[in-house]
């Protein structure tokens, strides 16, 4: 009978922890789109990217070239010569795919350089979030543009202005929210530009 109303006793507390928890959510999406610092990192990663990308295009239209001009002239090459143009194809085209490799493959230059102008920001994010939560008393705060799915959102718990706030970001002006603040569709993130942003940020 003790252990029995021992238990009882016991899940109430429980239950009551649970209710007196605070639970709080941002937006990391709209957060970043509303720093300025941002949108200048991203428009410069945007342009290395295209720099690079016709670097490497220009690679492999050289391939592409060598190898067309190879075909017409194979014919009255002999074979010591056909053997050696056949090297210099296949010599060029794997420099243009080392290139490629170098510049967007992974933990290549793009990412390095994505790491150095996005992660500092992402920081900032964090350790704002981080400040907001200690202050309010927040055991949790959810991130909803994350890989957690949220199914519905009260947009008073919405921390995400205060986190701005906090940033100094201008009030007037602000980017709206892309979707309705009191519901979220379970759709995951969205895209490659942004994937994991406050995530990066946080290793």
């Amino acid at each position: 009978m003790k252990k029995l109303v021992f238990f009882i006793a016991a899940f109430f507390f429980m239950a009551g922890m649970m209710q007196a928890q605070k639970f709080a959510y941002v937006d990391t999406q709209y957060i970043l789109d509303n720093i300025p610092e941002f949108a200048e990192a991203q428009a410069q990663l945007d342009e290395i990217s295209s720099e690079w990308q016709k670097e490497i295009e220009a690679k492999f239209a050289e391939v592409d070239k060598m190898y067309k001009d190879y075909q017409t002239q194979s014919v009255l090459l002999p074979e010591d010569m056909k053997k050696k143009k056949e090297q210099e194809i296949i010599d060029r085209e794997k420099d243009a795919k080392s290139l490629q490799r170098t510049r967007f493959g992974k933990d290549g230059d793009l990412f390095k350089k994505r790491q150095e102008l996005v992660k500092p920001i992402q920081e900032k994010v964090y350790n704002a979030i981080q400040e907001i939560a200690n202050n309010n008393n927040y055991a949790v705060v959810f991130d909803k543009g994350g890989s957690l799915t949220m199914m519905y959102a009260n947009p008073k718990y919405d921390i995400s202005d205060e986190v701005l706030d906090d940033l100094g970001a201008s009030l007037g002006g602000r980017k709206s929210k892309g979707k309705s603040s009191g519901s979220y569709s379970p759709a995951g993130n969205s895209g490659e530009r942004q994937d994991n942003q406050l995530k990066e940020g946080k290793k």
